[in-house]
């Protein structure tokens, strides 16, 4: 049923992104360890060129290219400090951040507790200490996986209310059709009732009222079971399909309008035994010949074909009505869906419920053009 396949759509869309989410952050994380690994060794390099500077034993040394390292370090954030934590000097903080000792101790021990210091060693033997963080961009891409999930999550969640509502609504359409198909199946047979009532209460005869009476009897009988059965496995026993098709067409053919031909193209005598619930296989024809009759405007021709393959049967009904369009053929089998007024679309629905799943055979539109006619399949194992 398709809220079955929508469920098994929606697990498979989890799964996937549960997927790129995984692979999002194992690639991100790798990312981040090697640009964090970057930039220890820039400011490694700052350092060094921090200690040249300090050199002054030579005074013709060329330090040009010393001063160009300190200057290109425009991203991370770097103090040097004394060995009494007094700044010394810093790249890529605001003054302001620092501009009190306050501000200074607390910078500063947040730089000690994000990575180990750098140890630059004078010539006089004192040691100057250089302490960094992370730059805006890594802290940024640090940080981009758990954005990117919190993004899909709320994707995800609004996703999956949104096809909570869609299986809802889709299901009051089931009960509302169910409640209204009920309504229908009902009501032919409890008028004819009303109808044998009255001729009994006028003194008619009785022999003729008990026939009539029987066959409404065996019509509620057959509405029972076949309501008994949704929702439940039925039973499947080997039957002469044939036999079913044509006890199906000719109880459906007395009671459409004479103007519209009901012709068999099959043997009607020729036996086919296949594995079928018999209650449930006639409910199937008798709602597609209900939509094939609705079809056709005023008079008109139904075609009903069996043929015997190897490990299947097919059952083909056609109609020479007003057809399908063909962006409405995967639409016809949909709860709710009709193109008429008065209908409810839950026929077609129950129809490929019971082929598909309670036969593991197939029901398909097999042709249909407009103001030509429809051709429904149906597909039967036949083991």
């Amino acid at each position: 049923m398709k809220i079955k396949f929508d469920k098994l759509r929606w697990n498979l869309i989890i799964v996937i992104i549960a997927g790129l989410i995984f692979s999002s952050l194992l690639f991100t994380n790798t990312l981040v360890k090697q640009l964090s690994i970057e930039e220890r060794k820039k400011i490694e390099l700052w350092a060094e060129g921090m200690k040249q500077l300090s050199d002054l034993e030579n005074a013709n040394k060329d330090i040009s290219f010393v001063f160009e390292v300190i200057q290109n370090n425009t991203t991370v954030p770097v103090v040097l400090t004394d060995e009494k934590d007094s700044i010394l000097s810093y790249r890529n903080i605001s003054f302001s951040k620092i501009d009190s000792p306050e501000k200074a101790a607390k910078v500063l021990n947040y730089m000690k507790s994000s990575h180990k210091p750098i140890v630059v060693t004078l010539l006089d033997g004192k040691k100057n200490y250089i302490y960094y963080k992370d730059s805006i961009t890594l802290v940024r891409l640090t940080y981009y996986p758990y954005v990117l999930v919190a993004i899909i999550i709320i994707f995800l969640v609004i996703t999956y209310y949104a096809f909570s509502q869609a299986r809802r609504a889709e299901q009051n359409i089931i009960w509302i059709g169910l409640a209204k198909e009920t309504a229908h199946q009902l009501g032919t047979p409890t008028s004819s009732l009303l109808a044998c009532l009255e001729i009994l209460k006028e003194g008619g005869d009785g022999h003729t009222v008990a026939v009539e009476l029987e066959k409404d009897i065996l019509r509620l009988e057959k509405i029972a079971d076949r309501f008994s059965k949704i929702g439940s496995t039925p039973s499947l026993e080997q039957q002469n399909i044939v036999e079913i098709i044509n006890k199906s067409t000719d109880y459906l053919k007395s009671r459409v309008s004479n103007k519209i031909v009901f012709s068999k193209l099959y043997d009607e005598k020729e036996a086919i035994l296949i594995p079928v619930n018999p209650i449930l296989i006639e409910w199937v024809v008798e709602n597609i010949v209900r939509n094939a009759v609705d079809a056709i405007p005023k008079e008109g021709e139904i075609l009903f074909n069996i043929e015997d393959n190897i490990q299947v049967v097919y059952i083909d009904i056609t109609d020479n009505g007003k057809g399908i369009h063909k962006s409405k053929h995967s639409k016809v089998f949909e709860a709710g869906y009709s193109t008429k007024s008065r209908g409810w679309g839950l026929g077609l629905t129950l129809s490929k419920r019971i082929i598909e799943e309670y036969h593991k055979g197939k029901i398909f539109i097999n042709y249909s053009e407009v103001n030509k006619g429809s051709s429904f399949r149906i597909v039967l194992p036949k083991n």
